[in-house]
């Protein structure tokens, strides 16, 4: 015969579990109970729920409101004994407790040590210290408000269940503007599920496009039945919508937090009512008097203008028109002919002096000269002939007439006429004058 192996040790860390090497549930309980027997003593914050007192031992169920959680508490008569006050669901306490885990029903509870209920003013000073805090990071701040629709199609309504709160936002509402909707939640305002319930009503309007303002409101009631509306987790979900959000929280003389963080906040319900939708009727009789003033205002405009239409007919020129045309044709008529005549003066002056520039151009001219019958001589080399002495017997020139030209032979050379009366002296040589054949 073979021998089964050995069974395999429990891994000792949870880390070291595997899918082949697991925990049986027992030494999980057994573990997390030698754990949590190791914590110490623990002072915590929650609000009694419910309540059973027993005999040598009672039994508490301790809920923190922001979270929606809760622990099961158990208390020795002795521990009891020492509370001054009677510990009714609804009563907040500090309570020193030591954890406790049963694992066989895996049962985790709170051993009461110590319970001390807070008091009014302590729970004033908590949320005052609160409100600081979120004044600190700007929560409360004016410029974060949100104008209220003037007409809403949808408004959402956040209330208690059948309280007298939801018909007055309703009644006035309707009574005010007929045709207004409604997407009501009823939700508990007071206890312990009324942060949770609340909350989840505001984030659920929100996110409906239809909706265009919230009301949150309750019937006023004692500052211990208005906690949950300064509760620092529904604060920060108010501050988070993006609809406007009207508190009508109370009367006037209470204050929960949300009151600071809404966009408005209402006195009453019925007050919330009044600010949420128009009154019908006073926006009809508005709308009735500035048609009649804009009718006014419009029929004086008219008679005005007609006024001064019918002056403007009396007038001669309107009674004539083609004066006024006339007038005007006989002046333009007189500024075209002086525009002319100075016109014609000036192009007249124009004319003379071109002729006189001409007459100058052309006693200037070499060919004016040529026309009095004189000519210019040049040689085969192109040079003008200038003196006599510059040609030879038999040289050919070319001489350039008035018109034409002609082709001619130096057959002689004569002196040139004298300059001036006075003989000339016989130092000086006489000039010659060339004897040109055709």
């Amino acid at each position: 015969m073979t021998s089964s192996p050995a069974p395999q040790p429990l891994p000792e860390r949870a880390l070291d579990t595997t899918a082949e090497r697991p925990w049986p549930l027992r030494l999980l309980s057994a573990k997390m109970a030698d754990y949590i027997g190791k914590m110490s003593p623990v002072w915590v914050e929650g609000q009694i729920v419910e309540a059973n007192r027993r005999a040598g031992m009672s039994f508490f169920t301790l809920r923190d409101n922001a979270a929606d959680m809760s622990l099961r508490l158990t208390a020795f008569s002795e521990v009891l004994d020492r509370v001054a006050t009677p510990l009714a669901p609804g009563t907040h306490v500090v309570v020193q407790a030591k954890p406790s885990f049963y694992a066989k029903r895996g049962d985790l509870s709170l051993q009461a040590r110590d319970i001390r209920p807070v008091g009014l003013g302590e729970l004033l000073a908590r949320i005052e210290q609160l409100r600081r805090v979120l004044a600190a990071e700007g929560l409360f701040d004016a410029r974060r408000k949100r104008a209220l629709p003037f007409l809403p199609a949808c408004v959402g309504l956040v209330c208690g269940r059948e309280a007298k709160a939801m018909d007055d936002v309703l009644v006035n509402a309707r009574d005010r503007f007929p045709e207004v909707r409604f997407e009501v939640r009823q939700v508990a305002v007071q206890g312990v599920k009324a942060v949770g319930e609340v909350s989840r009503a505001i984030t659920e309007l929100d996110a409906n496009p239809e909706v265009d303002v919230i009301v949150v409101t309750r019937g006023g009631g004692s500052v211990e039945d208005l906690l949950p509306f300064s509760n620092e987790a529904l604060v920060r979900v108010v501050s988070e919508a993006t609809t406007p959000i009207v508190s009508a929280i109370g009367h006037e003389t209470d204050a929960p937090l949300l009151d600071l963080v809404a966009d408005y906040r209402a006195s009453t319900p019925t007050d919330a009512a009044k600010r949420v939708v128009p009154d019908v009727v006073a926006e009809r009789h508005g709308l009735d008097t500035a048609r009649r003033r804009l009718e006014h205002a419009v029929g004086a405009r008219l008679r005005a203008e007609q006024e001064r239409l019918t002056a403007l007919r009396t007038r001669p020129v309107m009674a004539d028109p083609s004066v006024m045309v006339t007038s005007r044709e006989e002046s333009l008529a007189r500024d075209v002919a002086g525009m002319r005549r100075t016109l014609d003066a000036r192009l007249e002056r124009a004319a003379v002096g071109i002729g006189a520039l001409a007459s100058q151009v052309r006693a200037l001219s070499p060919q004016s000269t040529l026309e009095r019958g004189y000519a210019v001589l040049r040689t085969s080399e192109g040079h003008v002939v200038q003196d006599a002495t510059e040609v030879t017997d038999g040289q050919p020139l070319e001489a350039f007439v008035a018109s034409g030209r002609l082709a001619l032979a130096v057959t002689g050379t004569s002196p040139a006429a004298p300059s001036s009366p006075a003989a000339p002296s016989t130092s000086q040589t006489t000039p010659t004058t060339p004897t040109i054949s055709g």
